[in-house]
């Protein structure tokens, strides 16, 4: 018998990557998707029902409105500015620092674990699993293995069945990525790693801009 997972889930490429991994190797209860308040979450919500009903599998929106309360992060800000086109270099990592600054949301991992935690508890899961991965750990610490790990630790503690945290890409790079999601047949139409909510992708965010660059090196077109 497969163990149960709860799966956090934006429709971005390493969340929607775990996803299908999830599926392949655990009985995949819920797939959870947050809105708290960032601009792309009418998008994340959209793409993320879609790959749940291709998946066959339950999906929840939990909302989070008061994360607006304690952060003045451009993901959610209406009058800050998310960096895009040239304020952007992906291949700089003092570059990349000043822009996840801009975009950084306090905690945001953190409370996004626990919340899973208590849905995993409930549903009988023992593990759940986010989409964290290598690259940006450089830059957003609560990508990282060690955050990840600490997390467990801390699970064990507040959940009665020692809820565990789980992540398939955890040492990947964004390409490396994009190679698991090709081996596992991730329909890459669905996925959404804009921070904004257009008709189309922006191709200019930094999160866009690493997908790109992930599918090129891959040989997979946007």
């Amino acid at each position: 018998m497969k163990t149960k997972a709860i799966v956090l889930l934006s429709a971005g490429l390493d969340s929607t990557v775990n996803l299908y991994a999830a599926q392949k190797n655990h009985d995949v209860v819920l797939a959870l998707t947050f809105d708290y308040g960032q601009k792309a979450a009418p998008k994340e919500k959209q793409q993320s029902q879609k790959i749940c009903e291709e998946l066959n599998i339950a999906h929840k929106v939990v909302e989070l409105p008061f994360f607006k309360d304690f952060t003045s992060t451009s993901l959610i800000k209406e009058d800050a500015e998310i960096p895009t086109q040239d304020k952007v270099n992906i291949q700089s990592k003092e570059t990349s620092e000043q822009t996840a600054k801009q975009v950084w949301v306090p905690n945001r991992n953190g409370i996004f674990l626990n919340i899973a935690a208590g849905f995993a508890e409930g549903l009988g899961a023992e593990y759940i699993i986010p989409g964290f991965n290598a690259e940006e750990a450089v830059t957003f610490p609560d990508n990282s293995k060690d955050f990840l790990n600490q997390s467990s630790v801390a699970l064990t503690f507040s959940t009665q069945n020692k809820v565990k945290v789980h992540c398939y890409t955890i040492y990947m790079t964004k390409a490396e990525i994009v190679g698991f999601g090709k081996e596992l047949e991730v329909n890459f139409d669905l996925i959404w790693p804009c921070y904004f909510s257009n008709e189309t992708l922006c191709g200019e965010c930094e999160s866009c801009l690493r997908y790109k660059r992930a599918l090129k090196d891959m040989g997979h077109a946007i």
